[in-house]
């Protein structure tokens, strides 16, 4: 499997025998010759091999005359991607940048009032958070508090919220927690895949259940079965609970924006 984005290329496959190991080396030789054919070089020293899985035998590849070494983690896109997929590594430096400029703005901002902090979190530290998390969704719940941590810390600084408990501070400044959003965000790409830009994607990704064994409107999901925890969290399967249990009112929205307005209506709801 080949992959580009602008100037970044990767290449993948399943190797559970010799022969699956010499697909990828050859893959890697046509690669290395097509870039030699069209004036092009690749930074081998940039070149880099993830292996994944708890059974991966850790094959060696080359490109041309240089061996590729190995690593436990890569960035990719602005996120690290490591070995075992649970994406903590990905949590902590997500925190870490948060953190910092939160840090900065407490610093330099003498106005502590929801005026100016507010949309300051917003636009400079909570897109630290959230950067592509439908992606490297949260595996284990001190991750998803070592995030909530930085709303937790924002709120606090706000004059007048101070001893206020965070859901009371979240209810003031008419704030989701960061839990609440990336449901959000899961419903609305959903969304997307049943009734929107996408559902030509969707009928291909979900299997709806048929309309004469619930008592819906048609749109409800089935749910897969997988015995591994990682595939668990993947946007296709995490996200077909919560969309089965949303209200006939939300989920039978026709637009993507009265979607959206039903959604949060509903999530204000929740605990």
């Amino acid at each position: 499997m080949l992959i580009k984005f602008a100037d970044d290329t990767k290449l993948g496959g399943i190797t559970n025998t010799v022969e699956d190991r010499n697909k990828i080396q050859r893959d890697l030789d046509r690669l290395e010759h097509w870039a030699e054919n069209n004036r092009m070089k690749f930074n081998r020293d940039k070149c880099k091999v993830l292996h994944l899985g708890k059974r991966n035998q850790m094959h060696s590849y080359k490109m041309g005359d240089a061996w590729l070494s190995s690593m436990t983690c890569e960035k990719d896109l602005g996120t690290v991607i490591d070995h075992k997929l649970n994406m903590s590594q990905q949590c902590d430096v997500a925190a870490k940048k948060a953190n910092a400029v939160l840090g900065c703005i407490n610093r330099s901002i003498v106005s502590k009032s929801r005026e100016v902090l507010v949309p300051l979190y917003s636009a400079l530290v909570r897109p630290h958070l959230e950067y592509y998390v439908q992606f490297w969704s949260l595996h284990f719940k001190k991750d998803a508090d070592k995030l909530e941590q930085v709303q937790r810390r924002t709120t606090k600084m706000i004059r007048g919220l101070e001893t206020k408990p965070y859901e009371e501070r979240l209810k003031e400044l008419g704030m989701f927690s960061l839990e609440k959003r990336r449901l959000s965000g899961d419903m609305i790409v959903l969304f997307k895949y049943m009734k929107g830009c996408h559902i030509e994607e969707g009928r291909d990704l979900f299997l709806i259940f048929p309309e004469c064994r619930t008592r819906n409107n048609g749109l409800k999901l089935q749910e897969a079965r997988f015995q591994l925890d990682i595939r668990k969290k993947f946007l296709t399967v995490r996200a077909i609970r919560q969309w089965n249990q949303l209200p006939k009112e939300v989920m039978g929205s026709l637009t993507l924006e009265a979607f959206k307005r039903q959604l949060d209506s509903h999530l204000l709801g929740m605990l």
